[in-house]
């Protein structure tokens, strides 16, 4: 397998010490991510098995989405201080602990700290993650890796919904969470050996101010879109404003801020996390409105929206690690910017479905937007960590992870205005708004494809004045 290849001049870890460490960090991605989108379909259960209202069973997975959101930054901080190991490492340990103690919960209310606690864990996962893969492999092979990661991620959101149903209706929903403590102490007992120190590039006292900024800014923000409609989400949006002025003008005039502003100084870099965001934002928007056209509109069942859906990530799984083989090669700002185009075709072809359609013409459909994504996701990584230096990679990492996680919250947050929005005299007119809906995310990818090609401008003349 060539990611396992040596050859001389590489940098990072030998071929065997590498195949350890990407097993142990993509068991733990696929857990953090499978346990990301997998509760949410038993939420209905858990709320009858625990005897509490849907209002409290939200909290089953929001409080799992938060504690994720609002550690990145500061897991990311963390691990530019003190290495990649003693954050990782506790990090898996602490996540898979939690696993447990969500199946042996009996208790409401215990179950939704063990859920933060959960998500702690797995935001020290996944925010270094693609900065322990960028430290363990030689840049020669970062686009192939990443890609791979790119499909991981895509088949487990894929699976989740099908295998979640299925040990719901066989064993009930602990073993959702159980199902991690096996695969979670195998990836720790791998990972203690082999995930590398990493590069310690921050130096002087920790910005503890900035770290409970960034927290507060980032959940404000979430709960800012989850309550836009809502009684109180004014408040909610007043917190995440001054808490994002004060950030920021702690990054600005800190001695030692929690994000080092030289990262952003390269255009590229800046340009290619906001074409993230804002992918993913209408990536987001996309997967929580077909499931009401499909169900509602065209009169499928759950478990069959869940099957019309995975030709999307298929398409990722797909050409993912092809995208990042040829990012490894070609500029991964044209490929991902190809790749933006044609998810903006799918997309629009997902607006214009008929009344009537096909099961073929939807899976073609959803086909070609995952086809597309797949090829802007993982050459967008690749931008994003190789504009930055080895020593900042980890708040790379974590700037990547904050802003797919809070595009995908966006996105899910304007469906729900949306829907609010069209309701007429008590009775709830689903269609136009999830058309609107999917108008939206044409509009967020249209952006996206924008950003990108301002990026594309920025390496154009970047080669101008190196000729």
């Amino acid at each position: 397998m060539e990611l396992l290849t040596d050859k001389p001049g590489d940098e990072g870890l030998p071929g065997r010490e590498r195949a350890a460490v990407m097993a142990a960090l993509m068991t733990s991605t696929v857990m953090v991510v499978f346990d990301g989108s997998v509760v949410n379909i038993a939420l209905p259960k858990m709320a009858d098995a625990l005897r509490v209202a849907p209002s409290v069973a939200v909290w089953f997975a929001n409080a799992y989405l938060l504690s994720v959101a609002m550690t990145l930054a500061i897991f990311a901080a963390l691990a530019g201080r003190f290495g990649f190991r003693p954050l990782f490492l506790p990090g898996l340990a602490v996540f898979t602990l939690a696993s447990a103690g969500c199946a042996l919960a009996s208790d409401a209310y215990a179950l939704i700290v063990l859920r933060v606690l959960q998500g702690i864990g797995g935001a020290a996962v996944v925010s270094i993650g693609p900065a322990i893969l960028r430290s363990a492999f030689p840049g020669r092979l970062l686009g192939r890796i990443l890609g791979l990661n790119a499909l991981l991620i895509a088949a487990s959101t894929a699976i989740a919904p099908i295998v979640g149903g299925t040990l719901l209706d066989a064993w009930g929903w602990q073993w959702l969470f159980a199902l991690n403590i096996v695969p979670g102490a195998m990836a720790l007992a791998i990972g203690m050996k082999t995930i590398p120190a990493g590069p310690r590039a921050a130096h002087g006292p920790f910005d503890t101010p900035g770290a409970w900024l960034s927290a507060v800014l980032l959940g404000a923000l979430i709960m800012t879109a989850n309550h836009v409609t809502m009684p109180g989400g004014g408040w909610y949006a007043l917190v995440a404003l001054l808490a994002g002025a004060g950030f920021v003008w702690r990054m600005r005039h800190a001695r030692h801020p929690l994000l080092p502003p030289v990262i952003f100084a390269s255009a590229r870099f800046s340009l290619a996390a906001l074409t993230s965001m804002t992918s993913f934002m209408a990536q987001g928007i996309t997967f929580v409105a077909l499931p009401f056209l499909f169900q509602n509109v065209y009169g499928y069942s759950a478990f069959e929206t869940a099957l019309l859906f995975t030709p999307w990530p298929v398409g990722i799984v797909l050409v993912a690690p092809h995208a990042g083989r040829l990012a490894d090669r070609m500029s991964p700002a044209v490929i991902s910017t190809i790749g933006l185009c044609v998810l903006l075709a799918g997309q629009v072809s997902l607006v214009w479905l008929p009344e009537q359609p096909q099961v073929w013409d939807i899976a073609a459909r959803c086909l070609l937007c995952g086809i597309g994504f797949g090829c802007f996701q993982s050459p967008n990584n690749r931008e994003m960590l190789s504009n930055v230096s080895r020593e900042h990679s980890s708040y790379a990492s974590g700037v990547l992870a904050i802003m797919r996680t809070f595009g995908q919250c966006l996105g899910t947050a304007l469906v729900g205005v949306l829907l609010a929005m069209h309701v007429q005299g008590g009775v709830s007119m689903e269609q136009p708004a999830v058309r609107l809906s999917l108008w939206v995310a044409v509009a967020a990818t249209a952006m996206a494809v924008a950003l990108s090609l301002g990026r594309l401008r920025k390496t154009a003349r970047t080669s101008c004045l190196d000729a």
